[in-house]
């Protein structure tokens, strides 16, 4: 797999996950995710009164790197208490990006496991299946 730091991107998860805003559920989660500028960005899970807005750390990682430019990703770590891995909308807004993103999944330890998005997501949606089909006839 490529090469990185991954202790030091999990550490940077770790760190994001002690910000994170989850009063309602208590299930705090952090993420790093690495630039192929060599740029981190993270995120944290924020929680909302309203349940569905809220917004998961690895969303909240990919809109700040976005923002500030970054459209092309070499990894990400997620810290959870007990190593989830990202959901399902997490793990199709990082497709948006390229399916061979590598995956830190970490345990509050630090202990990780690692893979791939698309091994995290076989057969995932991107912009490539629109450009197949095309627009539709009115």
């Amino acid at each position: 797999m490529k090469e990185f730091d991954r202790e030091g991107l999990i550490a940077q998860a770790q760190a994001a996950r002690g910000r994170a805003y989850a009063p309602y559920s208590g299930y705090t989660v952090g993420a790093a995710l690495l630039g192929k500028s060599g740029r981190v960005y993270t995120g944290c899970n924020v929680e909302n009164a309203v349940y569905p807005l809220g917004i998961c750390a690895e969303r909240v990682a990919v809109v700040k790197a976005v923002s500030e430019g970054e459209r092309e990703f070499v990894a990400l770590a997620v810290v959870t208490k007990s190593g989830a891995a990202p959901c399902g909308a997490c793990r199709q807004t990082l497709r948006e990006f390229g399916g061979e993103i590598v995956i830190l999944i970490a345990d509050a330890t630090g202990d990780y496991r690692e893979t791939t998005l698309a091994e995290l997501l076989p057969d995932g949606f991107s912009a490539a299946d629109l450009e197949e089909h095309g627009p539709q006839d009115k």
